[in-house]
């Protein structure tokens, strides 16, 4: 069984990352590195010619930003965040690495408030917006695999605080799939029905695999495509022999640690947000805190988030 190693042997911390990236440039240099790897290619064209991709000094008297490249093929003006989550953001780069680490690392997460204090930044919309583009960025947007093996899989409700006689009102319904030793994968359901769960289980786990369930009436009807399994939690029964659903409710108690303790409440509109949060905090769990830092900054290609969608003008 793998450990998570000590936070000793990360090559980042908090004082290591005010040390080494001390300045915009710095974590410029950082973010260079890991999107492009083969040296610095402009992103429009492609060009990757040292020679006709060059680095432009920056010039706060001209507004000329740190991390400037001009690029002599497509005569475009660039920067490394072009493309990516950062992009338009005016906050600096070396205080977006801080973000990244203080998420990433957060077992519970971290609430936007929270992360304003750390960053001394100017508001709490600006904190709050911040916290969802790194979530946006880490999220798969779609799965090109499937989950294999002994899978579990079992439901939760997510969401504010019950009010009311109806203790589910202010909670929407999740349907946690986890790979056992592996992989996990949480989905909001509007309901929880049987065509809702069993569409769930087929899009995500391989026809033929052990899926290992709770006595819930709607996973009976997947046998024969699946090898099924349940244990009977109303007459006391959470495990039998290897068959349990112990690792999808370990995902669904450090969610609701984190509701409980960080955020209070979660809106149905961005609960699939911080799903894909604690997904990635699951399936990174045997790294280091700045590994998966890392690995959370690679996904940020290819993603844009505004805060109000972009109006197009008339023609």
């Amino acid at each position: 069984m793998k450990t998570r190693r000590c936070h000793k042997d990360d090559i980042l911390s908090i004082p290591k990352l005010m040390e080494k990236f001390p300045t915009e440039e710095a974590a410029i240099a950082l973010f260079e590195s890991i999107r492009w790897p083969n040296g610095p290619e402009c992103p429009h064209c492609e060009n990757r010619d040292p020679a006709k991709f060059w680095p432009v000094a920056a010039n706060k008297a001209t507004k000329v930003r740190a991390g400037l490249r001009q690029c002599a093929v497509c005569k475009a003006k660039t920067r490394v965040t072009v493309g990516t989550i950062f992009e338009g953001s005016h906050i600096p780069l070396n205080k977006w690495l801080i973000a990244w680490y203080l998420l990433c690392g957060a077992k519970k997460s971290m609430s936007a408030l929270q992360l304003q204090g750390a960053l001394g930044l100017g508001s709490y919309k600006t904190a709050w917006f911040m916290a969802h583009r790194i979530r946006h960025a880490i999220r798969d947007a779609s799965f090109t695999d499937k989950l294999s093996g002994i899978v579990e899989a079992d439901e939760g409700f997510i969401g504010g605080k019950a009010k009311g006689k109806d203790r589910m009102a202010n909670k929407m319904p999740v349907v946690a799939i986890v790979e056992r030793g592996g992989r996990v994968r949480s989905i909001a359901l509007e309901r929880v029905t049987g065509n809702n769960l069993r569409k769930a289980i087929r899009e995500n786990v391989v026809i033929c695999s052990e899926l290992h369930t709770d006595h819930n009436p709607s996973y009976l009807q997947l046998a024969p495509k699946y090898e099924h399994s349940a244990v009977k939690h109303k007459v006391g029964e959470y495990s039998r022999g290897n068959v349990h659903v112990n690792t999808a409710e370990c995902v669904f108690s450090l969610l609701k640690r984190g509701v409980t303790g960080s955020f209070h409440h979660i809106g149905k509109t961005h609960l699939p947000l911080y799903l894909a949060e604690f997904d990635f905090k699951f399936n990174h769990r045997h790294d280091t805190d700045s590994e998966r830092t890392i690995a959370g900054l690679r996904k940020t290609v290819g993603k844009r988030m505004f805060y109000k969608t972009p109006q197009r003008k008339a023609a």
